[in-house]
C-alpha cells in the first residue's frame, strides 16, 4: 500500500515537530509561525525510548497542541550516537507514518553549528565519536545567514582534526568535554571555545533548520530514510568478523 502524504502549501508556515536524540542529551521540540514554542530536554542515564513518547505527549499538551495542528516530523539524523540515531529516526518514521505527516532530516552537526551565529570565524562542530575520535565538519557564516557547510561530515582524531585547523575556529560540541582541553593546547589561539552553555545540539536548532527544508520541499521518503553514519557501527563490524570466520 503506498502511503500518500498531504500537498505542501508553501504560503503556510508549518508547525513542526523536531526530534533530537543524537547524543546523551535528548530533546523534542515545537515549532509555530518560525519560532520555537516548546522544548524539552534532559541528560539520562535512560535510553531516549524510554522517555521519547512520554515527553512528545507533554509537550503537545502543555503547548496545547494536537496531532491535528502538525505539518512534519523532523529528526537530527546523524552522525552521532549509533543507537540515539536508530531510536529517534524509527519514532519520526513512525509518528510521521502513523499521522500522515511530512517526514524532514537535519545533519546532527549542521544544528550545533546552527548555534553558533553571526561569528566572523570558521566554526568547527565536535561531537564524541567514542573511540577515541570526534565527529566533525567545519562551516562559515554567509549573508544569507545561513551557515554554509564547507568539508564532508567526517570521524577523525585529534591529530587529524588538528591539522584541518589552519585559522582561527570556533570549536563548539559535547567532544569538547573530552578533547576540549587537549586541543587548546595544541592549537593555541587558534582554538575559540565556544561557551559551555552551547554544548549539545538541540531540538529547537533542528526545527529552525527543518522549517528551510520544508520550504525547499526537501523531504525524506519514510520507507528508506536511514541515519547518516559516518562510519560503521561495532555491530557492522562484529558481523564482518563473523562472516569471513565462517567463510574460512
Amino acid at each position: 500500500m503506498t502511503h500518500q502524504v498531504s500537498e505542501v502549501n508553501k504560503s503556510h508556515c508549518p508547525v513542526i515537530v523536531a526530534i533530537e536524540t543524537a547524543t546523551t542529551f535528548g530533546s523534542i521540540a515545537l515549532l509555530s509561525g518560525g519560532q520555537c514554542v516548546a522544548e524539552f530536554s534532559l541528560q539520562s542515564r535512560l535510553t531516549h525510548s524510554k522517555r521519547l513518547l512520554y515527553g512528545l505527549e507533554r509537550l503537545l499538551v502543555d503547548a496545547q497542541h494536537s496531532w491535528d495542528d502538525i505539518d512534519a516530523v523532523a529528526v537530527s539524523i546523524g552522525p552521532g550516537s549509533f543507537t540515539g540515531l536508530r531510536i529517534g529516526l524509527s519514532t519520526a518514521k513512525g509518528l510521521a507514518f502513523a499521522a500522515n505527516k511530512k517526514l524532514l532530516a537535519v545533519p546532527t552537526l549542521d544544528g550545533l553549528a546552527s548555534q553558533v551565529q553571526f561569528s566572523k570565524y570558521q566554526i568547527c562542530a565536535v561531537v564524541d565519536a567514542r573511540k577515541n575520535e570526534l565527529y566533525t565538519a567545519f562551516y562559515r557564516n554567509s549573508e544569507t545567514a545561513v551557515l554554509d557547510r564547507i568539508s564532508d561530515y567526517m570521524a577523525v582524531n585529534t591529530d587529524r582534526l588538528c591539522s584541518l585547523i589552519t585559522e582561527p575556529t570556533i570549536l563548539v560540541g559535547d567532544g569538547l568535554h573530552i578533547y576540549g582541553r587537549e586541543l587548546k593546547e595544541r592549537l593555541e589561539d587558534l582554538a575559540i571555545i565556544s561557551s559551555k552553555t552551547i554544548v549539545f545540539p538541540r531540538a529547537a536548532a533542528i526545527g529552525i533548520l527543518a522549517k528551510d527544508m520544508w520550504e525547499r520541499e526537501e523531504f525524506l521518503d519514510i520507507a528508506s530514510a536511514v541515519p547518516v553514519y559516518v562510519r560503521v557501527s561495532d555491530a557492522e563490524l562484529n558481523f564482518g568478523k563473523t562472516v569471513k570466520a565462517t567463510h574460512f
